[in-house]
């Protein structure tokens, strides 16, 4: 009996994987259809959800972050975000954060400018859940474009637990080698 049920799981898992292969490749969608699939859950958390907290940055202001963590405070059944404006590209955006009591969920998008649609967003890093109040968790992405790089806290999973972010961000411009110490 189980090895038929496992069977059949397997036949299933098969049959919808072929399915999203073939719609994947299929040429009749553009790149916006492709995306879009992606992107449904984080974009429609910054479209529907209820926000918390809303803390804009700049890279200015992260370079004078100094060597201190700051502090996010997520109600339950909401997020957060800190959108970090880059007027450069090239810059490497580094974030290491822990969450107290429990656990948070963590994504970036990316947003061309104030005036693009939340439609028009790209999600560079998926929503993920971290056990971040277990371990520190550290990441960076490379600004490869100017523009609004959103990083969400999303406590909505959590019904009735506030947590508390402990982050800290830094922001390293591209090292360009010029040559000049050869002769």
């Amino acid at each position: 009996m189980a090895n038929e049920s496992t069977c059949a799981v397997t036949n299933i898992v098969e049959k919808v994987s072929s399915q999203v292969n073939s719609t994947y490749n299929s040429s009749t969608l553009d790149d916006s259809e492709e995306l879009q699939v992606a992107q449904d859950s984080e974009i429609c958390l910054l479209k529907s959800g209820e926000l918390m907290i809303k803390l804009p940055l700049t890279v200015e202001e992260i370079l004078n972050f100094g060597e201190d963590n700051r502090e996010l405070f997520v109600k339950s059944s909401t997020y957060s975000t800190i959108p970090i404006t880059v007027t450069e590209t090239g810059l490497t955006i580094s974030w290491v954060f822990s969450s107290d009591p429990k656990s948070i969920a963590f994504s970036v998008v990316y947003q061309e400018s104030e005036e693009a649609t939340l439609d028009q967003c790209k999600v560079l890093i998926p929503m993920t859940r971290c056990n971040s109040h277990k371990e520190t968790i550290r990441g960076q992405v490379k600004a490869r474009n100017c523009g609004i790089y959103i990083l969400i806290f999303d406590n909505t999973f959590s019904r009735f637990i506030s947590k508390k972010v402990f982050y800290h961000f830094t922001v390293e411009h591209p090292v360009i080698y010029d040559g000049s110490d050869f002769p």
